[in-house]
């Protein structure tokens, strides 16, 4: 059974850090387009970063400079390392992924076929 499995969310003041950990079990990860979304309360869900086949990265505007995304194929693990966290980075986060070498619209969430359950992320002022 294919499955994505979020972690290391938690709550965490203006200015920290935190990485989010997806672990993905029954499929090869590194076959798959990648990535991660987040959704507040009252919004709609947003691509945060994705990461394709080849390790080509792509961030949304909002989050470039502060966050990274990378991949662990050996662990089968897909990673956010988020710094200078802002209150407005607060919001559930989940992991994606789709079986394509690449996509032309990465941060577009109909384009991903498998989620995760999703991790809270507070980011306090």
């Amino acid at each position: 059974q294919v499955q994505l499995v979020e972690s290391g969310g938690g709550s965490v003041q203006a200015g920290g850090s935190l990485r989010l950990s997806c672990a993905a079990s029954g499929y090869t990860s590194s076959t798959y387009c990648m990535g991660w979304f987040r959704q507040a309360p009252g919004k709609e869900r947003e691509g945060v970063a994705a990461i394709d086949s080849d390790g080509r990265k792509s961030y949304a505007d909002s989050v470039k400079g502060r966050f990274t995304i990378s991949r662990d194929n050996v662990k089968n693990t897909l990673y956010l390392q988020m710094n200078s966290l802002k209150p407005e980075d607060t919001a559930i986060y989940y992991c994606a992924a789709v079986l394509r070498l690449w996509l032309t619209t990465p941060h577009k969430a109909d384009e991903y076929k498998i989620w995760g359950q999703g991790t809270q992320v507070t980011v306090s002022s």
